[in-house]
């Protein structure tokens, strides 16, 4: 190829002094000067707004640019270098945009299928020491979302509610003995966390009616631990997370942690889970000697309940298709069985006693002219 060569003015982008060079075209374009020398690729070669005859040519990865006024130069130049003349501003934007977009979509599209998707592969083989450390944390994370409820404990009530969980779990299969405790709170919910840990949120025992209803909720909540659900729940909300904190840019621990917690607490399953905790639910109550349909009792009032109050998190808020659920569970319970239920009426009224009575502050009362108030 003819090599054509011309004066021009070197720029280094940084100061506002030119330098006088020797441009040299050949396949490349050479420009030698006093401390200068530099070799261009042609495709990197940008044709900037300068008043004819000048022609001013930068370099599109860097600051640096020259200035000649050859006219011949400036023809062989343009015929050689094919972008020469490209916009590089808006086409770049565009381009940035729109590979953030895709970047975006992926990123979605991994959230709201891959992610659920493996998370049913990896449930399985994670080892139970490991999820059972992994239930600590979120159960700890869990309390700190409801605002610390206190743990209801009383002694009488404790020891029926562990020979119902272990009626209820006796001959079914499980990967862990499930660990049941009941916290005080104004909300009626249940909920399953990875290692066999089930929180019972104490407003769900005071809307149960009778102890074939509350059986059948933990039941229900053991048929997720059965199928290993809430540390898929954990996969996947862990996993949607860190992948949303790639593009939103905090990879922060604590945001991960808040998202399972949160995910917990809505017990967002899928339907099928749902059904298949539903179905372990009425099998278990009824081996234990209860009425399998009481499930569908309670879970139809709580959602009216629910509907009264939006703002609840309640056990079954995140699942519109209670209808359908409820007739699925009576058809699988069939006829109610003969009997008191699964617990006695003594055992019943134990158990709703699992949380004391808080004392009420005394009124204040005058005291020689004077007001006092009594503190607990």
């Amino acid at each position: 190829m003819e090599a054509i060569t011309t004066e021009g003015t070197f720029f280094d982008g940084i100061s506002a002094r030119p330098r006088p060079v020797t441009l040299r075209l050949t396949f490349r374009l050479e420009i030698v000067g006093e401390d200068i020398t530099r070799d261009w690729s042609l495709l990197d070669l940008r044709a900037a707004d300068a008043a004819p005859p000048l022609m001013r040519i930068n370099h599109a990865q860097g600051p640096e640019s020259v200035e000649f006024a050859d006219a011949p130069f400036a023809e062989a130049l343009t015929a050689r270098c094919p972008d020469l003349n490209r916009a590089e501003g808006g086409g770049g934007v565009t381009r940035l945009v729109l590979w953030s977009i895709a970047a975006g979509v992926s990123v979605l599209l991994t959230a709201i299928y891959g992610v659920p998707a493996a998370s049913g592969l990896l449930a399985p083989l994670v080892p139970q020491a490991f999820e059972a450390q992994i239930g600590r944390s979120v159960d700890g994370q869990i309390v700190t979302l409801l605002d610390n409820p206190p743990l209801c404990n009383e002694a009488a009530a404790r020891a029926v509610l562990d020979r119902l969980a272990a009626r209820l779990t006796e001959g079914m299969a499980l990967p862990v003995a499930p660990q049941v405790s009941v916290r005080r709170h104004k909300v009626a919910n249940a909920l399953a966390l990875p290692g066999g840990r089930v929180i019972l949120l104490s407003d769900i025992i005071a809307k149960a009616r009778n102890g074939d209803e509350l059986a059948g909720i933990l039941a229900h909540e053991f048929g997720h631990v059965a199928a290993r659900d809430p540390m898929r729940s954990v996969i996947t909300a862990g996993g949607t997370s860190f992948l949303l904190s790639l593009v939103l840019g905090d990879l922060t621990g604590s945001t991960v942690l808040v998202t399972v917690g949160q995910a917990a607490i809505s017990a967002g399953y899928s339907r099928d889970a749902e059904r298949a905790a539903d179905a372990y639910a009425v099998a278990a109550v009824k081996r234990a000697g209860g009425d399998g349909a009481a499930l569908a009792a309670i879970l139809e009032r709580i959602t009216d309940a629910d509907h009264e109050k939006p703002d609840a998190i309640s056990f079954l808020r995140s699942h519109p298709f209670t209808a359908e659920r409820a007739a699925r569970i009576r058809s699988l319970a069939g006829e109610k069985p003969a009997g008191p239920g699964i617990l006695s009426e003594a055992e019943w009224t134990s158990l709703q006693g699992i949380c004391p009575k808080q004392a009420k502050p005394e009124k204040s009362k005058p005291d020689e002219g004077k007001t006092r108030t009594e503190k607990l």
